[in-house]
């Protein structure tokens, strides 16, 4: 491959960085691909035996970026190779755009293959029930309870279906709509916006959380652009804090048995989804409702449940005499 210009790698990640401005990427995001470029950059260095600063866009080579994801993959998740590589193939798209190389060699590094979707949904028919109950009951004795805002984060994930990084982001201009008639309006994954109707019930817990939050911070903040979730010093809640308190809520209910393995906040959002397909919702409201980029992640619900009353039939004892009466 030859290359057109000689420019330091880390200007040219620079630049890139610059060039995605326009696309609003989450702050998350950008730190995610920050570590993506960061970690392959280090990798390629020692290998070359020069600083990162040093580094140039013609060692960024098919050979050179094979050996650096090789070493990469040692240590990393299978998910976390994937991501880099997505991450590095954008990277190097944009410098053949901006002819800063003549092509793009990371079509000579292998990619672990995209493991397909299984959701991760609470165990139980009526695990969410129980779940919105305990907590509505106090049942997480932490050093501040605060039951109203336990009720509304687990409500949002599930009958909302919103993920982490969307309930940090909701500001109380989020909610828009005549009382009856309220939606949330949330600015999801890759910034696609979309609009999630709720019901009375719904609108009540958040009725109820905003009366607790004036009465825990009299001094506080309630202007429009003001965050919806706050932490017990009245601030914005951070990606840690919802995460505990989802996990302590599961624990504090003697549900936590019933959560698939790494899933806690996101099997909200998986339950919310198993059922919409469980109730006949289609792909397409799916995707609607959940705000998914590609219809085929939708379709896996649909086709996951499915799979799972196929396998509870199968189950059923009485399929055991009909075995022994063919045999």
């Amino acid at each position: 491959m030859r290359y057109k210009i000689s420019v330091q790698v880390l200007a040219a990640q620079d630049s890139f960085f610059l060039a995605r401005r326009p696309r609003k990427d989450s702050p998350h995001t950008t730190l995610a691909y920050q570590r993506d470029l960061a970690g392959v950059n280090a990798l390629l260095a020692s290998a070359l035996q020069v600083d990162v600063t040093e580094l140039d866009v013609r060692d960024l080579t098919g050979a050179n970026l094979r050996m650096a994801f090789g070493v990469f993959a040692d240590t990393h998740a299978k998910s976390s190779v994937l991501r880099a590589w997505s991450t590095w193939n954008q990277f190097l798209t944009f410098c053949v755009a901006e002819d800063l190389l003549a092509g793009n060699p990371m079509g000579a590094v292998a990619r672990p293959k995209t493991p397909p979707l299984v959701p991760k949904p609470l165990r139980g028919e009526d695990t969410p029930e129980q779940l919105l109950s305990a907590a509505a009951e106090g049942a997480r004795k932490g050093r501040d309870p605060w039951p109203e805002r336990d009720v509304l984060v687990l409500a949002l994930g599930l009958v909302a279906g919103l993920r982490s990084a969307e309930m940090r982001t909701l500001t109380l201009a989020s909610i828009v709509g005549r009382p009856g008639e309220q939606r949330l309006h949330v600015r999801g994954k890759g910034n696609r916006d979309r609009s999630i109707p709720i019901e009375s019930p719904m609108e009540r817990i958040i009725t109820a959380y905003l009366e607790s939050c004036r009465r825990r911070f009299p001094q506080g903040r309630f202007d429009r652009d003001s965050s919806l979730l706050r932490d017990r010093h009245g601030e914005p809640i951070g990606r840690g804090g919802l995460e505990y308190l989802v996990k302590s809520c599961f624990r504090w209910a003697g549900l936590h048995d019933r959560v698939p393995t790494g899933a806690n906040l996101h099997a909200l959002r998986h339950t919310f989804a198993t059922r919409l397909a469980e109730d006949g919702a289609s792909a397409s409201e799916i995707m609607a409702l959940l705000g998914h980029a590609s219809l085929a992640t939708s379709q896996n619900y649909i086709e996951a449940t499915a799979r799972e009353r196929r396998a509870a039939v199968a189950a059923n004892r009485t399929y055991r005499a009909l075995n022994a009466m063919e045999s």
